[in-house]
């Protein structure tokens, strides 16, 4: 099972990083909390400080068509925001 999917790279989440020293990242929704440290820690060899989780449910989405109206949902994510300890930083653009 891989918990980490992708980093979340938002302008907020920038921001956040800039001043708070805090990453966000899409992760596995059967994730708990000490899995997605461990594995912050291992991918990117950093020290994680504290870990929020937030469970993203899909939004229902509707359009006119030719047809009629057509009704569906988003996908379901989970989202996690990392601390890293003073110092630390991660770096998602070093690979580009």
């Amino acid at each position: 099972m891989e918990t980490i999917i992708k980093p979340v790279l938002t302008e907020k989440m920038t921001k956040a990083s800039e001043k708070h020293n805090r990453y966000g990242f899409i992760v596995n929704s059967n994730a708990n909390k000490i899995e997605i440290k461990s594995a912050v820690e291992k991918a990117y060899s950093v020290n994680v400080e504290k870990v929020w989780t937030q469970n993203y449910i899909g939004k229902i989405k509707t359009r006119n068509t030719k047809r009629g109206p057509v009704s569906g949902l988003t996908n379901r994510h989970k989202k996690a925001v990392v601390s890293l300890k003073e110092g630390e930083v991660i770096d998602f653009y070093s690979n580009i």
